[in-house]
């Protein structure tokens, strides 16, 4: 099990959004100090938090990053792009930016620090995905989040025998900036947070954060056409 209390915690895309309710919540929990990330850390107005240059697609960026948190126990891969779109009409610059963010800024971050939480004896990585990790309906965003269901699911097997746990987080729509044009039911950012650190805490390997979430999920084992009912037509 891992305890907030006491931890040093690092939130990539800590500046706003679901990334400043994580800060708030491991603070309200107790972690004896929060790296907020993003790339100008001048945005991270938490008045306790660390405020931490970070690039997730940049190798430098990261490198220093990890060389300067050294003391982290627990990792909160946050930050993301929402990028819907056609993988017929958009940009391919676009899906790979998708990917860039969403699946290989974790990935690179996640190598950097498992040195960093070994050290320390161990630890805990979230990774934030998305009901659309599940549900290809958001074109490159889907893809890039199912991809990162995928490494999440590699990084658990890979990462206990070192101590290391992982958990993912499933939500669908949280009210915050990036989903700010959308008409549709939206979470608290607060709230998502709370459930997220709750499975930390107490060691599951997902959190299905919202209603859409364990419904997609429990879908999966079903016919496709349940999930996309224009394949029933």
């Amino acid at each position: 099990m891992t305890s907030i209390k006491g931890a040093v915690v690092l939130v990539t895309g800590g500046s706003r959004g679901l990334g400043r309710a994580f800060v708030d919540e491991l603070f309200a929990r107790g972690a004896a100090k929060v790296y907020a990330t993003a790339r100008d850390p001048r945005t991270v107005s938490h008045p306790d938090a660390v405020p931490l240059a970070l690039e997730v697609t940049d190798p430098d960026s990261v490198a220093a990053a990890a060389a300067r948190a050294q003391d982290v126990t627990v990792l909160v891969n946050n930050a993301g792009v929402s990028l819907g779109g056609s993988f017929l009409d958009s940009p391919v610059e676009d899906v790979r930016r998708a990917f860039e963010t969403n699946f290989y800024g974790p990935l690179l971050v996640t190598r950097a620090f498992v040195p960093v939480l070994e050290r320390n004896g161990g630890g805990h990585v979230l990774n934030v995905h998305s009901v659309l990790s599940w549900l290809g309906v958001a074109g490159p965003y889907s893809a890039s989040k199912a991809a990162l269901w995928s490494l999440s699911n590699s990084l658990r097997l890979e990462l206990r025998p070192r101590g290391i746990a992982v958990t993912g987080l499933h939500v669908g729509y949280v009210d915050t900036d990036m989903a700010a044009d959308v008409d549709a039911p939206k979470s608290d950012p607060r709230d998502v947070a709370a459930r997220a650190l709750d499975g930390v805490e107490s060691g599951v390997h997902e959190v299905l954060a919202d209603d859409i979430s364990r419904q997609v999920k429990a879908g999966l084992a079903g016919d496709l056409a349940l999930l996309y009912p224009q394949l029933a037509a």
